[in-house]
């Protein structure tokens, strides 16, 4: 999984309750992590390999956020 994807599924499992997803999307956007179009596809993929539903992590989602959590923090 790429820096920016990872990064996103971070972003997802840190975000305020009253946040959506798409909120957190154009919060990245705005930080020029990625564009919003390249944004879009990554939320797709996410929910392609399972770790996003709706608008929240799926478990599989909350562990690899877990993981990448650590990996930054080292």
């Amino acid at each position: 999984m790429d820096i920016e994807s990872r990064v996103f599924l971070l972003a997802i499992y840190k975000k305020k309750p009253d946040e959506s997803i798409k909120d957190v999307m154009f919060i990245l956007e705005n930080t020029k992590l990625f564009s919003l179009k390249d944004g879009k596809k990554k939320l797709k993929e996410l929910k392609e390999q399972e770790y996003v539903d709706e608008n929240s992590l799926t478990l599989k989602g909350i562990e690899l956020a877990k993981q990448v959590e650590l990996e930054f923090k080292i």
